[in-house]
């Protein structure tokens, strides 16, 4: 299976500290989905320049979108299952995650499945902005498995490159964090086949230019 995790964060200032903690957390799952035929890449938001006008890739002429955003569209239509990675706002996802998301219409995304990751530098883990993350991505067609996963104090628990700090206990993390993760395996295998069945049908899509796609008669 190939797998994107996204982190929903582009925050380089502090507090909270460390900076960007998302980015440890991402990091982890990166290298707990990099097992056997699986892989996994990071899309990172701040290596993407999305201007001050929102203009969605679906809204350009054919040819005439970003580059960046032409090729993260491909991948996000070849890949098998998505990571979302998220803090909390205000009791919700993080803007920065919803802006970047926004850019791509729903049928890149559809008929796969998702795992929601939230974090904290403090006791709660985000867990409140998984909530409205299940919404989200139910709409965007790639289904959340049931298990999530919550990391409250994460500059506790991983390094800056995503490792375990000394005194985390390692084996009960990976234990939980692969909890969801098998999940996220076994619906994006489930969901291969079945896309890639030549008898199952056509999907019928999301919208690939406009909203109004999905609009009633």
């Amino acid at each position: 299976m190939d797998y994107l995790v996204f982190l929903g964060s582009v925050r380089e200032t502090a507090p909270p500290y460390p900076k960007r903690l998302g980015l440890r957390v991402a990091r982890a799952l990166v290298e707990h989905l990099n097992t056997g035929e699986n892989k996994a890449n990071l899309v990172d938001p701040l290596a993407f320049e999305l201007g001050k006008v929102f203009k969605p890739h679906f809204a350009y002429s054919k040819g005439k979108a970003p580059r960046p955003l032409d090729q993260l569209a491909t991948e996000i239509a070849n890949a098998d299952g998505y990571v979302m990675v998220s803090p909390e706002y205000n009791h919700s996802m993080s803007p920065a995650l919803a802006h970047l998301l926004n850019h791509f219409g729903s049928s890149l995304f559809s008929y796969k499945p998702s795992v929601i990751t939230t974090y904290s530098a403090g006791q709660w883990g985000g867990a409140r902005a998984a909530v409205n993350m299940r919404c989200y991505l139910s709409e965007l067609g790639c289904l959340p498995v049931s298990a999530m996963i919550h990391v409250p104090k994460a500059q506790e628990v991983f390094d800056e490159d995503g490792q375990y700090l000394d005194g985390v206990e390692g084996q009960q993390w990976t234990s939980y964090i692969k909890r969801a993760l098998s999940q996220l395996d076994w619906w994006a295998a489930a969901a291969s086949v079945q896309r890639n069945d030549p008898t199952a049908g056509q999907r019928p899509s999301g919208f690939t230019q406009d909203p109004s796609q999905r609009n009633a008669p």
